[in-house]
């Protein structure tokens, strides 16, 4: 049975990354409001999405715990899984990745969201 849970969005193939324990830092634009956040489910999905609305089907592909978060630095490019570094980005520091052993379909979103589990999750 799914819990609920709070849900990120990650344009593939990061979350794989995520999952297999490559990519330890998530780079936003944005800081979350409350820290740390626990049991937080990675959907990966196909598409950067720029309008706050948009959404597509992604795949859940691991449960992770973000501890803090700080100004993203140059040395931390092969760390966030990137192809260069830029100023003014914020560094998600992931932490105890649960890989999920069955993936299963969720609507992917942008920022943080709260699963809807009657209709953003196929199983």
């Amino acid at each position: 049975m799914l819990k609920d849970a709070w849900a990120l969005s990650i344009v593939a193939p990061s979350g794989t990354r995520i999952a297999q324990g490559l990519k330890t830092l998530e780079v936003r634009s944005w800081r979350p409001d409350v820290l740390p956040i626990r049991d937080l489910l990675i959907i990966e999905n196909d598409h950067f999405s720029t309008q706050h609305h948009a959404t597509e089907w992604g795949r859940a592909v691991a449960w992770i715990d973000i501890e803090s978060v700080h100004p993203w630095q140059a040395h931390e490019v092969e760390a966030a899984c990137a192809s260069a570094w830029s100023e003014g980005y914020f560094a998600w520091v992931i932490s105890h990745v649960r890989p999920l052993n069955e993936t299963f379909r969720v609507l992917a979103k942008r920022k943080l969201y709260k699963l809807d589990m009657a209709h953003d999750v196929k199983l």
